[in-house]
């Protein structure tokens, strides 16, 4: 695994999923989140609630380097609502975090809901989806995108 790698999992561990405090929201109506370590930063940037997007970004000495936008939406709020999907996603994002990966194919069933992500290509280049699936039905999607970022 890359330096590159083990931050964004820290990152992503200390803020979402780690329950990390809000920062200064980077534009009108923003929520963000920020991480620090040594020269790495990040900040985690979205809009909206149960329907919302977002961008997540790491700086190296200051210049950045990665990113990954994403935009989740309930489809079925009849099978599942915000804090039922938040409180998914972080427990199954929490086990794939301990497996030192935040790419790949990955599996987790929970009280509300089966958790799936599936998703191509590497830290540098990649793509995919995450889905909440409750009653058979899938009721949570996230899509996202992102990799390096080269002058």
């Amino acid at each position: 695994m890359t330096d590159l790698e083990t931050f964004i999992i820290a990152a992503k561990t200390a803020t979402y999923v780690g329950g990390g405090a809000n920062s200064a929201p980077s534009r009108p109506g923003a929520h963000d989140l920020t991480f620090a370590q040594g020269d790495w930063s990040y900040r985690d940037s979205y809009f909206g609630g149960t329907d919302f997007i977002g961008q997540e970004v790491v700086w190296h000495l200051g210049n950045p380097l990665w990113a990954m936008n994403y935009y989740g939406y309930i489809l079925l709020p009849g099978l599942i609502d915000g804090t039922r999907a938040g409180a998914t996603i972080k427990a199954a994002l929490t086990a794939m975090y301990a497996e030192n990966r935040f790419l790949g194919g990955f599996d987790w069933t929970g009280p509300h809901g089966h958790y799936t992500d599936r998703s191509t290509g590497d830290v540098a280049h990649f793509s995919g989806i995450e889905t909440i699936t409750t009653a058979g039905q899938i009721a949570y999607r996230l899509e996202y995108c992102g990799g390096l970022i080269k002058a």
